[in-house]
């Protein structure tokens, strides 16, 4: 049979459509020729149905086979038989993929066009690419990069007021699906202040929470800490599988959860967020697992002010781990280096990023099949990133970390007739203040690598 193209997987040698459709001509014509060739003469019929090479299902299979190997060749099938029974595995070094930068940065995107889903529920509308345009709110701009003092193009992406309330604002959706990589932010400002909620991460929405999320940076009311936390379906748990060497910063640590027969906050329990299920007994919903950074200067303000930083997360299911660092405002050679070459179109000259270089990460998630968290928790994801406002995070806490915003904004719930932080922080964004001249993106680029297959070292045990 010829392949149909849904049959065709990521890693197939028959991935090129191309050649799909040269190998389906190919294979038409043998099958004509074989028909034309059988009828030929009484003669030809007798010795051909004297042969099994010449029966009908023999003679379509080798003819099939004889045509796939001319198209693709004996070595690209045999790469792909070696990748499917596991002898070829994606453990070698890391190759550029995807580099989103200047001109080109939005090509890998979609823009997203409408309202906050209900789970986020910020106080804003996302619009197209072309009234974000119109709006001036996603555009490119050529600048002096302070970095390398070098004219470089940068992404920028901001909100703008509405009479209504809600801010009209920007969220991309990535083009590409991704089942594992390094992926590597440079942003040289991010949006930050009360009521905002910025974020880039991961996820495959259609299915959520059965194939994961991973948020790689994400803040709200002015945070100063990074975090790198986990959402997944049920039986996905850090405990006991993470060492306390295997990175520098903690788990978030829980408390104030009600107390399940009194339904009174119970502080005098705390809980490490270390298991990534959003319904995890003892965390807050949708809390996932979350690991803080050890230092607090390593997003929002202090970064900005830092002139940005480099945000990268390491995803290797055949390792067994997920990796997350921060750095800001020193970046490692190796790092910096890969950086600035990944727009080269001489692939030689490129430096390939080599994160045991780095040093430890700040955030440490074991993954694999031999962890408390299995690989297939996470799957056909794609980045996203967005610019919230207030909302079911920022929104819910906006009177706890913003109280002098809280008493000067307060707003009543008209039902229940008490404060509503949520309700008192779309008053304070609709009063379109000084604070949201800080709410933009400014990004250098998006870089994403992939691990090259090598031969699968028998009884190999990986330590990272």
């Amino acid at each position: 049979m010829s392949p149909r193209q849904e049959d065709i997987k990521e890693d197939s040698p028959l991935i090129n459509k191309d050649k799909v459709d040269k190998y389906q001509e190919f294979s038409g014509y043998s099958m004509e020729w074989a028909r034309k060739q059988s009828s030929s003469s009484s003669d030809d019929d007798k010795i051909k149905s004297s042969s099994p090479m010449f029966a009908t299902p023999w003679s379509k299979a080798a003819l099939i086979i004889l045509s796939t190997i001319a198209i693709f060749g004996a070595e690209r099938i045999g790469h792909y038989l070696q990748i499917k029974t596991g002898h070829l595995v994606r453990t070698g070094p890391y190759k550029l993929l995807e580099a989103h930068e200047g001109k080109d940065f939005f090509s890998y995107y979609d823009f997203f066009d409408g309202p906050d889903s209900l789970g986020s529920a910020g106080y804003n509308m996302y619009v197209s690419e072309s009234k974000a345009t119109s709006l001036n709110i996603a555009n490119v701009v050529t600048e002096k990069d302070t970095r390398t003092g070098k004219d470089e193009d940068f992404v920028y992406m901001s909100s703008s007021p509405t009479k209504e309330g809600p801010r009209d604002s920007v969220r991309l959706e990535g083009k590409t699906r991704f089942d594992r990589g390094l992926f590597i932010l440079d942003v040289r400002h991010m949006p930050d202040g009360p009521g905002i909620w910025p974020a880039f991460w991961m996820t495959d929405e259609a299915a959520w929470p059965r194939n994961g999320e991973v948020d790689i940076l994400e803040g709200v009311n002015g945070q100063s800490t990074a975090k790198t936390a986990l959402h997944t379906s049920d039986k996905c748990d850090m405990y006991a599988h993470v060492a306390e060497y295997a990175k520098t910063g903690d788990w978030e640590w829980i408390t104030g959860i009600p107390d399940t027969f009194t339904g009174l906050p119970d502080y005098n329990t705390n809980k490490a967020a270390d298991n990534c299920w959003v319904m995890a007994p003892h965390q807050w919903a949708n809390e996932g697992c979350t690991a803080v950074h050890d230092r607090n200067d390593t997003i929002g303000k202090p970064v900005n002010d830092y002139g940005g930083g480099v945000y990268a997360l390491e995803w290797d299911p055949e390792n067994q781990y997920m990796k997350s660092w921060v750095f800001s405002p020193d970046l490692p050679q190796n790092l910096q280096d890969a950086i600035e070459t990944a727009s080269l179109k001489d692939e030689s000259q490129r430096v390939m990023p080599d994160p045991s270089s780095w040093g430890l990460p700040y955030a440490y998630f074991a993954v694999g099949d031999e962890t408390g968290c299995s690989a297939d928790h996470f799957k056909n994801m794609r980045l996203v990133f967005n610019l919230a406002f207030c909302g079911n995070v920022a929104g819910n806490r906006f009177s706890r970390e913003c109280p002098a915003l809280a008493e000067e904004f307060n707003t009543t719930n008209p039902d229940s007739g008490a404060h509503d932080p949520v309700l008192t922080c779309n008053a304070y964004i609709k009063s379109d203040p000084k604070a949201m001249e800080e709410a933009y993106w400014k990004i250098k680029g998006v870089y994403v690598y992939e691990r090259e297959y090598e031969q699968k070292q028998e009884n190999a045990t990986y330590y990272s």
